[in-house]
C-alpha cells in the first residue's frame, strides 16, 4: 500500500511513520521544514525561549534561596536565539533521521493533489514531479491569522513567527490578544526586559480556561507588571518611524516600539488541489472528516489543524496515527473528551475535560475539590507557591468531568487526571492512591480528598 502524506508537521510526520511500521510505502511531501510550525515556529521555539527566561528570574531571585552572585545578570538575545535555534536544529535532524530508519522517503516541495490517487509536486528548482499513490492524509497545518488592520511587516507589526527571533527587545511592546500564545509571549519579553501591555476582546485572559484559573493567572500578570485591558479591541494602528500608535475601542492610545499580534490562525487548506476533488469544507476551509479522520473523498484523509478543530499539535499527532491506522485498514479513533492542554506561562496552566461554566452548561450536577500550592511543602522548597489544583467531578457517579491546574509544572501534573479520565476512574480512585512525599503531585491526591471533603491539609470548611 503507498500512502503519501502532504505536510510534515507533528500530524504529518507522525502519520507517516506510523504507517511505515504497519508496512507501507510511505512518501511525505514537505514545502518547509520538517516538524511544521509546531517545531520550527511554535511549540519548541517558544518554550527553549521560555527555559531562558525562567532561569534569568531564577537567577535574579537567588537571593530569596540563600545565594549570592555577583554582577549583573542580562538577558544576551542574539545568543538566546542562537540556543533556540540549536534546540530546533537537533529536533528536525531527529526527525529526518526517524524517517530514513523507518524508510519514509521525503520530497521537498509543495504539492498539489491533483486526483485522489495523484500528486503533483513543484521542487525547489522549479521542476515538477508526479507521484502516484493509493491513500493520501493532509496535514498542511495552519499559519498566523492575517488581519487587514494589522499588516505584519516584522519589524514593527509582528506575528508569533516574528516574535521567536528578535533581533533586540523593545522598549515596549503591545500584545494583541490575552490567549495562549499572547500570554506566553508576555511573560517571556517582560522577563527580558520589555515594558508589556496586553490588549484583549474577551472579558479575561486565557478565557477558554477554568474562570477560576484564568483569574489566577491575571494576578499572576499583575504580579509582574504587565498590564491588561480586558473587553477592549484595537480600532487603528498606525506605524511611525520610532513605534506604533494604536487606537483602542476604548477611545484611548497606546504607543509602543512594536505590536505583536496573536489573535488566532488560518487553515493552510488553499492551493493544495481541494478544487480539483470536490472536496467538502467548512466556513473557514477547514478540511472536514469524518471519526476515522477521513474526508468525503475515499481514500483520503485529513489531520490536525487544518482541519479546523483544536489546534494543539498533541492532538494532531494523536489524528495522525488514527488516519494512518484506518488508511491501512484498521478501526481506530480519537477520544476528544480527554484531550490534556498546556499553557507555559509563569505560572504554567494545565487542563484536561470540561470547566466549571461547561458543567454548568451541560446541566450536570456535579462536585468541585481544590487545593493550594501554597499547602505543599515542595512548593514552598521550590519557592512555587502561587497556584491551585481544581478536580471537577459528576455527583453520584464520581466520574471526573475535567481537571485544570495553575502552578509549578502543571503542564506535566495534568496527565495524571488525563489518564484516570481515560481509564474511567474517580477521584477517590485517585486520592486513595498513595502519593510520594514531598511532591507537586500530592496536591492532585488533596484536591481529589476535598472533592468529598477529605483532604487532610486543608481548613475545615
Amino acid at each position: 500500500m503507498r500512502v503519501t502524506v502532504l505536510g510534515a508537521g507533528p500530524g504529518g510526520y507522525v502519520a507517516a511513520i506510523r504507517a511505515a511500521q504497519l508496512g507501507a510505502d510511505v512518501t511525505v511531501v514537505e514545502a518547509g521544514e520538517v516538524g511544521g510550525t509546531c517545531l520550527n515556529w511554535g511549540c519548541i521555539p517558544t518554550k527553549t525561549l521560555i527555559a531562558s527566561a525562567e532561569l534569568l528570574h531564577k537567577a535574579r531571585n537567588a537571593k530569596s534561596y540563600g545565594l549570592e552572585l555577583d554582577g549583573t545578570i542580562t538577558p544576551n538575545i542574539q545568543k538566546i536565539v542562537e540556543r533556540k535555534n540549536k534546540v530546533v536544529d537537533v529536533q528536525v535532524k531527529g526527525i529526518r533521521g526517524l524517517f530514513k530508519s523507518w524508510g519514509v522517503t521525503l520530497i521537498e516541495g509543495r504539492g498539489v493533489i491533483m486526483s485522489p490517487g495523484k500528486l503533483e509536486v513543484t521542487l525547489a528548482d522549479g521542476s515538477k514531479q508526479e507521484l502516484e499513490t493509493d491513500r493520501i492524509i493532509i496535514a498542511t497545518g495552519s499559519r498566523p491569522a492575517q488581519i487587514p488592520v494589522f499588516p505584519f511587516d516584522g519589524k514593527r507589526i509582528l506575528s508569533s513567527d516574528n516574535a521567536i527571533n528578535p533581533e533586540s527587545i523593545p522598549e515596549s511592546l503591545l500584545i494583541v490578544g490575552a490567549g495562549v500564545i499572547g500570554c506566553e509571549f508576555a511573560f517571556i519579553y517582560k522577563e527580558f526586559g520589555a515594558d508589556v501591555t496586553m490588549v484583549e476582546m474577551m472579558p479575561n485572559a486565557v478565557s477558554t480556561e477554568d474562570a477560576e484559573i484564568s483569574q489566577l493567572l491575571e494576578r499572576e500578570l499583575k504580579k509582574n507588571k504587565i498590564k491588561l485591558l480586558t473587553g477592549t479591541s484595537v480600532e487603528k494602528v498606525d506605524v511611525k518611524d520610532d513605534g506604533v500608535s494604536v487606537q483602542l475601542s476604548n477611545g484611548k492610545t497606546i504607543d509602543a516600539s512594536q505590536v505583536l499580534v496573536s489573535i488566532g490562525r488560518s487553515v493552510n487548506s488553499k492551493d493544495i488541489g481541494l478544487e480539483n476533488l470536490g472536496m467538502k469544507t467548512g466556513d473557514r476551509g477547514e478540511i472536514l472528516i469524518d471519526e476515522s479522520m477521513q474526508t468525503n473523498i475515499e481514500g483520503i484523509y485529513a489531520i490536525g489543524d487544518v482541519t479546523g478543530g483544536v489546534m494543539l499539535a498533541h492532538l494532531a499527532s494523536k489524528e495522525g496515527v488514527v488516519a494512518a491506522e484506518n488508511a491501512l485498514g484498521g478501526n481506530s479513533h480519537v477520544n476528544y473528551n480527554v484531550i490534556p492542554a498546556a499553557i507555559f506561562t509563569s505560572p504554567e496552566i494545565g487542563s484536561v475535560g470540561i470547566t466549571e461554566k461547561q458543567a454548568e452548561d451541560k446541566g450536570l450536577k456535579y462536585k468541585i475539590g481544590r487545593f493550594q500550592f501554597r499547602s505543599l511543602g515542595k512548593a514552598h522548597a521550590m519557592g512555587e507557591i502561587s497556584g491551585m489544583f481544581k478536580i471537577i467531578a459528576e455527583e453520584g457517579s464520581d466520574k471526573i468531568l475535567g481537571a485544570h491546574i495553575i502552578g509549578a509544572h502543571a503542564s506535566d501534573l495534568i496527565h495524571e487526571v488525563a489518564l484516570a479520565m481515560e481509564k474511567g476512574l474517580t477521584t477517590k480512585d485517585i486520592a486513595h492512591t498513595i502519593h510520594a512525599h514531598p511532591t507537586l503531585a500530592e496536591g492532585l491526591m488533596e484536591a481529589a480528598e476535598d472533592v468529598h471533603d477529605a483532604a487532610i491539609h486543608s481548613p475545615k470548611k
